[in-house]
């Protein structure tokens, strides 16, 4: 452990599960387009999912920059009908309308993981500054920490089409204990994905720690996590 003045959180699937409210969503609309089109919905929710994990996993600041023009909608259009050809449907109308109820149905599902927001009140009350960083864009970011009651939490929000750096970027945790005016062996870092979360905040000089949900490995030759927990209820025990 170490005496830190700020802690900075990940989002998605740290402090709420997210990757129960895509696939959820996912699969409302794989079931729509099966009734209506008689395809196999399990094989459609299954392809959007690669589609989207792929997508996200390869995230580069260049393409968060090609968002700001484009649009998550268009994106997850895209994704829809890359998803759809991969069955044997070629229809951009169907695509565009899966696109939408997508992002209609997946809202249904927000909510924080056990223990999240208790563990954001006690760090605050013990007078730590709080950042979010993530690599989520702003156009369905901002509604989406809005609706899991997030926004007053945090002293500072770091979305990746605001600061122009996506994690693992090093750079980009630097960033954030600048604007939280603390230095970064005097912050933690507390996320679920190693590459993305942890392997740039170590590098960066952050305490870290691991929400390893998906007991995952460590990768080969990287460097330990100082802590690693398998919830986010686990977490005060190394910052508090």
């Amino acid at each position: 452990m170490r005496n830190l003045d700020a802690v900075l959180f990940d989002l998605d699937d740290t402090l709420h599960d997210d990757t129960l409210a895509f696939r959820s969503a996912a699969e409302e609309v794989a079931r729509e387009v099966a009734a209506e089109r008689g395809i196999d919905a399990l094989a459609l929710k299954d392809a959007y999912i690669e589609e989207a994990e792929g997508f996200w996993k390869r995230l580069t600041a260049d393409q968060v920059q090609e968002l700001l023009l484009t649009k998550l909608s268009s994106l997850r259009s895209r994704l829809w009908g890359s998803a759809l050809s991969s069955i044997g449907l070629d229809d951009s109308r169907l695509a565009e309308r899966s696109a939408v109820n997508y992002n209609l149905y997946r809202k249904k599902y927000f909510a924080l993981f056990p223990g999240a927001l208790e563990l954001l009140t006690r760090l605050r009350a013990a007078g730590k500054k709080l950042g979010l960083v993530t690599n989520g864009v702003s156009e369905t970011h901002t509604e989406k920490i809005a609706l899991l009651e997030l926004s007053d939490r945090f002293d500072a929000i770091f979305l990746a089409d605001e600061t122009g750096m996506v994690k693992p970027d090093p750079r980009l945790f630097a960033h954030a204990c600048e604007k939280l005016g603390t230095r970064p062996a005097a912050t933690g870092m507390v996320g679920d994905r190693y590459e993305r979360d942890i392997a740039g905040a170590i590098e960066a000089g952050l305490f870290t720690i691991w929400m390893n949900l998906r007991n995952e490995e460590l990768p080969e030759g990287a460097a330990e996590p100082d802590a690693t927990v398998g919830t986010i209820a686990q977490v005060g025990a190394y910052l508090l």
